[in-house]
Formats: C-alpha cells, structure tokens, sequence
C-alpha cells in the first residue's frame, strides 16, 4: 500500500484543475482508503489517498484470477431505463458526498456511475468487473448501489 498527498484548491480559477488530477488518479490506482481535511488558513482541501498501483495488484494475482479487463462504459449511448439507473446514482452519490463531507467523485465518478447504469450488476462480485471499483469502494457502498439498481431493473 502506498499514500499520495494530494491538495484541490477552492478557488474557481484551481478547482478544475485540480480535480482532473485527482480523477486521473483514482482512475489508475485502486483506492483502498481516503481522508481529507480543510485547511482553513489557505483555503483547500487536503487529500490522502492510501492506494496499491493497478499493476502491483494485477501481478500479486494469479493469471486465472486476475481480470485484465475491466467494463467501462466509455462513450456509449444510455437507452431510457439506464439513464433513470444513472439519475438516481447521482443523486444517491451527492447525498451520500454530503453525508461524508467529500467531493461527488470520491464516492464513484460519472464514468463510473455510467459504467454501473450499463454493465446492471446484480451482485457485489460483479462490481469489481466495473472499472474504477475495488474491495474498498465495494465494501462501502455496494450494497447501496446494488440497492439502487434493483429499485429500477425489472
């Protein structure tokens, strides 16, 4: 396991920038843990990422266990019933970003959350075939995710 210290500044002029960084890295990392402080005197968020490298994890497993691939659903169409899926993501993701006080995109990013209206998985194993979702992301919001899905799959 490893930590990276990561800061997003809240001035509008920063905020963007700052959080393609922090996107691009949950994107190549598996993210075990995050915390995060508000630095009052200089304005930003503090950001810890406890994080394995994607690769380190892929070669700790074996060939017959690993999945190299995993399902992203990159530039592709919702029909009707996938884009509801996907709205009550959202909106289940900044309710529970307030709860925790985080960033919307530490909980799942839109990608993701695209990825899970798509792919429908019906059990918590079937997340990790989601790319972006590791043990930790799962073991803390799968069961709510999963939740939302059976609500609209029928």
């Amino acid at each position: 396991m490893k930590i990276k210290v990561l800061k997003i500044r809240i001035a509008d002029e920063f905020l963007r920038e700052d959080q393609k960084i922090i996107d691009q890295f949950i994107e190549n990392h598996e993210i075990i843990k995050t915390e995060t402080a508000f630095v009052h005197d200089e304005q930003f968020w503090s950001v810890i990422l406890y994080f394995n490298d994607v690769e380190s994890t892929i070669n700790k497993t074996s060939v017959k266990d690993s999945k190299t691939v995993k399902y992203s659903a990159e530039d592709e169409t919702l029909n009707n019933d996938e884009i509801k899926i996907l709205d009550a993501l959202k909106l289940w993701r900044s309710e529970k970003a307030k709860e925790q006080n985080l960033p919307t995109y530490f909980i799942a990013t839109n990608k993701e959350l695209v990825s899970v209206a798509k792919y429908k998985p019906a059990k918590k194993e079937e997340l990790l075939d989601i790319k972006g979702f590791g043990k930790h992301k799962i073991e803390n919001y799968g069961e709510e995710i999963l939740e939302i899905i059976g609500k609209r799959v029928k």
